[in-house]
């Protein structure tokens, strides 16, 4: 079977961990590179997480550090969601692997100039370095073959009441990626919301034993305790690891092809994915929005993935 080769562009963070885990575990995927983003913690942070799943999981996969900053803010991180490390809650290693000495950005020119067929982007976190690879490197985009993402909603937000966190971090480079003309998958809140993670699914994947799927429960058990103090909810939504599992399984997923649009400077709605439901902008579709997911076949793709680390 033909893998689908592709770089993820992350900012570990509880979710982009397990879409870390989720991604190698998987045989469709090809993971050729990890590049990281100042998002849900720092960029030294968000760095070593990287570097701290992979040795968890015994993976050697290149990992290139990107922008700490978003094109033209300040950085605004999500410490209050993924705690002082960014992976508050379970204990992991120190890495033994270094980050490269080049940047995100020119990890991602070098792995698509060199592959002969086209790579995936798959951000998890603020899309401040794809932005950048594509001001940099405009030759390139031809050898894109999608962009598969977390960030956004249809309807709402999570960090405002018009704009989800990762958009609204960088809207400057989030509006440069939606108008790259790249095909765009988009995982915002609409579907994230309804891949729901109970107790009960918790304490199936650690049933399963092996040190990556109590890994993967005690990430989800500290997701779920700031859900349930914060938001009041029993469950925890497992945003990142949907740009992975669309991937694998696009039957999955309910879908719409739809014109979204990033506002950049608005008074209350910066940040917000604007999405034309109706053709009433009347300009071309240009993001596949994610707007439904089969939870139980979403459950059991994480215990697929955890069992084949054992």
């Amino acid at each position: 079977m033909k893998k689908i080769p592709i770089i993820m562009d992350c900012d570990p963070g509880h979710d982009d961990a397990i879409a870390i885990i989720l991604a190698c575990a998987s045989d469709k995927i090809d993971v050729r590179g990890i590049t990281t983003v100042g998002g849900n913690q720092t960029i030294e942070k968000t760095t070593n997480n990287a570097l701290r799943v992979l040795r968890f999981i015994d993976k050697d996969i290149p990992v290139a550090k990107g922008a700490n900053n978003p094109i033209r803010r300040e950085l605004e991180i999500a410490e209050s969601v993924h705690g002082d490390s960014g992976l508050d809650g379970p204990e992991l290693p120190q890495p033994t692997q270094e980050a490269l000495e080049i940047s995100a950005f020119e990890l991602m020119a070098q792995i698509i100039e060199k592959s002969d067929e086209k790579i995936t982007l798959v951000p998890t976190g603020p899309l401040t370095n794809i932005a950048i690879f594509l001001l940099a490197y405009p030759h390139l985009k031809s050898k894109i073959e999608r962009i598969s993402l977390m960030g956004g909603a249809a309807i709402g937000g999570n960090w405002t009441a018009a704009a989800e966190f990762n958009i609204l971090v960088d809207p400057e480079a989030a509006d440069i990626v939606f108008k790259s003309g790249i095909p765009i998958t988009m995982a915002g809140l609409d579907v994230t919301h309804k891949a729901k993670v109970y107790p009960e699914d918790i304490a199936k994947i650690k049933r399963q034993g092996g040190k990556v799927a109590v890994l993967v429960a005690e990430l989800l058990e500290f997701f779920i305790r700031f859900h349930r103090d914060i938001c009041g909810w029993d469950f925890a939504p497992l945003h990142d690891p949907c740009a992975i599992a669309w991937l694998i399984n696009p039957d999955m997923f309910t879908s719409k092809k739809l014109n979204v649009m990033i506002d950049t400077d608005g008074e209350h709605t910066t940040g917000c994915t604007v999405t034309d439901f109706y053709g009433n902008n009347k300009q071309e579709a240009n993001v596949d929005v994610l707007l439904d997911v089969d939870r139980f076949q979403f459950i059991d793709m994480l215990i697929e993935a955890v069992n084949k680390y054992n």
